[in-house]
């Protein structure tokens, strides 16, 4: 009797044992996405404590992401994203770059995305408001170092990525916009996403400063799809500039058909809605860049 009461106790806290550990094994894959055998291995090598072996996880990603960054740091990065934020008086656009359209949609990449666009957003945040506007343009060497809110630099983050999708990745370019009261700040990608949210990915971005005494949605909303479809070169000044006088004319916002409504311009436009546009920005996915502007920006912002 004794004897099968024993075995009756060593089955069941055998089960139950299993069970926590098969429990442990399931919440590690779900949360990092790796693989059982390595999710085992890291639960067996830290006892079944899930933080070390998640730390330790990324650690190991983190190492191989490395090795496959120097490995393929010379790949072409043609593909991509542009990824767009806005957060109440705070914007950014950043260009990420991979070596195909497959990565381009996949989980891992986005993840990085919304990680680096929430960086350059917080270091958007921390540069002083001087003027009505202030746009900050960053390039590599600037956006890498960084650092996320998890204390890791992005550096770090598109490495992980590497190495999880086995591509290329660089992050090209981004650039920080905020304004001040009395001034409203919008933004959109396109192609749009289903359902609009604060950040979005799309092949083309664009962001709009508009001074105006209410904000109004819609209206900005319609001002970055007429910046990404017509790509005008500057806003223009009326007292300065004029229609027709040079072939540059075109390309200059004011004089430009709104793209929504060709019987209006947006000068026009703007008269109707009472509003001034401050700023804009458009980014395009794998445009060519002005190199005395990269370097300008670089020393700026370094």
């Amino acid at each position: 009797m004794i004897s099968r009461q024993l075995f009756r106790c060593i089955h069941t806290n055998y089960l139950l044992c299993y069970a926590s550990k098969k429990t442990l094994l399931s919440k590690l894959r779900k949360k990092t996405g790796y693989t059982f055998t390595n999710c085992k291995k890291a639960l067996e090598l830290h006892d079944n404590d899930i933080q070390k072996a998640e730390d330790w996880l990324n650690e190991q990603a983190q190492n191989h992401g490395w090795a496959q960054a120097t490995k393929l740091q010379s790949r072409i990065t043609s593909q991509g994203l542009i990824a767009m934020i806005t957060n109440e008086s705070y914007g950014a656009l950043v260009e990420i770059n991979c070596e195909t359209d497959f990565v381009a949609r996949n989980k891992r990449f986005h993840e990085l995305a919304e990680t680096v666009l929430a960086t350059v957003l917080k270091e958007g945040i921390s540069i002083e408001q001087t003027s009505l506007v202030n746009r900050t343009m960053l390039y590599p060497d600037t956006i890498n170092d960084l650092v996320a809110n998890d204390g890791k630099s992005l550096s770090d983050h598109s490495a992980l990525a590497i190495g999880n999708v086995g591509e290329n990745i660089n992050i090209r370019r981004a650039i920080c916009m905020s304004v001040q009261q009395g001034v409203h700040l919008y933004g959109c990608t396109h192609p749009a996403p289903l359902n609009p949210v604060p950040s979005s990915f799309g092949r083309y971005g664009a962001l709009v400063a508009l001074k105006s005494n209410k904000k109004n949605e819609v209206l900005g909303m319609q001002l970055c799809q007429h910046v990404i479809g017509m790509n005008p070169i500057k806003i223009g000044d009326i007292s300065v500039d004029r229609p027709n006088d040079d072939a540059n004319s075109e390309n200059i916002m004011l004089f430009q058909e709104f793209l929504l409504d060709p019987t209006l311009s947006v000068q026009q436009l703007l008269q109707n809605e009472q509003v001034e546009i401050l700023d804009f920005a458009r980014f395009e996915m794998g445009e060519e860049l002005d190199n005395k502007e990269s370097l300008d920006s670089v020393e700026i912002c370094g």
